[in-house]
């Protein structure tokens, strides 16, 4: 399996906390203070099935419970490589200083963090059985939404312990979402592909999709994911800037705390239909939902706690696996209708921890050395990163050169410096349009 998010890093020549904030552009994209006065995400537990949580970060002090590692190696609190702390810190980050004004906020910020730890290196292998075994605990310790910023590699196949492990959660009225995918292949990963599973995809500051989303039969939902800012505890700035679906599933997970926040008595089959229901295509003109490339659309948060939309049904409207009879291998007896056509294939059995596409730059005051770096895949698998995030200058809190970081192969061109402090981002907000419903 491979963690779908692009970390990208840096320090900037006078960053700030200040300067952080106001690089999330998806705050304001998203009205995300009128949102909150609807709901912050209180009462809601979402849990991060990644590389651990960093609870020390000083955006999410406090929102981090204690989890637990399934790696054998320590505590889910700790996170050598970032990617769980950042995937936190979108969906539930409080920021901090006076009035919390600084620093990284998520579109949940007084939802609850529990963090599962299924890897510890870039090296390791996401095993189905570990994080399907996360996946139960997460269950069974009250969590009723499941963030999944991972995908398979070249297409293949969940196994049973995956599978029965996200079958049991829809049987205990959990909300799985799960990333699409970093490929730019036309087929959605699994397990975001599987029956049930909200799978998300990314699009852009223009309401445009990524380029290296995957898409295809079985995607759902499209959110947020191209220079996403976020909270990382392995650099010294503690910040940095990357693209993939791993942060727009971050952000639909949050989505959906925020509705089941503000609906507690809904099913997460109707917490699913609320956010299809009042996402929208946008602008994109001519599409009929659910679309290959955007599914039912881009996600809004706002309307998908305000707007006025019939319960519905219990039962989740994307479908519902069943478990097997037995979870010792094979495939599972659930009804999954979906098309997997990767590009490469690859055992199943031998999922591995990729850094999609993560490109690293660090910023020398004086020189202004860039030193641009993309992440390899390890391991059984073998070829290139599952996707391929584009570089995205990162920001640096407080202004000192990052040490330590790790430099991979295979380096990317560099792709320019962000919005200098002191200057507001000017972002083209196609968000801003209401739109018919899903472009009809």
């Amino acid at each position: 399996m491979a963690l779908t998010g692009a970390l990208l890093l840096t320090t900037a020549p006078t960053a700030s906390a200040d300067y952080v904030r106001d690089q999330q552009w998806v705050l304001d994209v998203f009205s995300m203070q009128d949102t909150w006065a609807e709901t912050q995400g209180e009462g809601v537990t979402v849990a991060v099935v990644d590389s651990g949580v960093d609870g020390s970060h000083p955006d999410l002090t406090g929102q981090v419970l204690e989890g637990k590692d399934f790696t054998g190696g320590g505590s889910a609190q700790e996170d050598i490589i970032g990617h769980g702390t950042k995937m936190a810190s979108i969906i539930a980050g409080h920021g901090h200083g006076p009035g919390n004004a600084d620093g990284v906020i998520g579109l949940a910020p007084k939802a609850k963090i529990l963090p599962l730890r299924t890897l510890q290196t870039r090296e390791d292998r996401n095993l189905d059985e570990t994080w399907g075994a996360a996946v139960r605990y997460a269950v069974d310790h009250g969590a009723t939404v499941i963030n999944l910023s991972f995908g398979s590699d070249g297409g293949s196949k969940t196994l049973s312990a995956g599978r029965d492990a996200i079958a049991y959660a829809q049987a205990h009225d959990v909300v799985v979402v799960a990333a699409s995918g970093n490929e730019g292949s036309v087929a959605v990963s699994e397990p975001a592909a599987l029956p049930g599973v909200v799978s998300v995809g990314a699009v852009d500051q223009d309401a445009s999709l990524w380029t290296d989303s995957n898409t295809g039969k079985g995607l759902t939902l499209t959110a947020p994911g191209v220079e996403i800012v976020g909270a990382n505890n392995t650099m010294s700035n503690g910040y940095g800037v990357s693209s993939g679906t791993s942060e727009s599933t971050a952000y639909v997970s949050a989505a959906a705390a925020l509705v089941r926040s503000k609906y507690p008595d809904l099913t997460a089959g109707q917490v699913i239909n609320r956010l299809i229901k009042s996402a929208s295509f946008l602008g994109h003109k001519g599409l009929k939902a659910p679309d290959e490339e955007y599914g039912y659309g881009i996600i809004r948060p706002r309307q998908a706690v305000t707007m006025d939309i019939p319960a519905g049904p219990k039962a989740n409207p994307l479908g519902q696996l069943q478990e097997s009879s037995s979870t010792s291998g094979g495939a599972s007896k659930g009804t999954d209708t979906s098309t997997q056509a990767g590009k490469k294939k690859s055992s199943s059995s031998s999922n591995i921890l990729v850094l999609a596409g993560g490109i690293a730059a660090v910023v020398i005051v004086g020189a202004i050395v860039l030193v641009v770096i993309r992440s390899r895949r390890n391991g059984g698998n073998g070829g290139p990163g599952s996707g391929g995030g584009t570089p995205a200058q990162g920001t640096g809190y407080p202004p000192q050169p990052p040490t330590g970081h790790q430099q991979y192969p295979n380096a990317a061109p560099n792709q320019g410096y962000p919005t200098a402090p002191g200057q507001s981002p000017q972002y083209p907000n196609p968000y801003a349009q209401q739109p018919p419903h899903q472009g009809q």
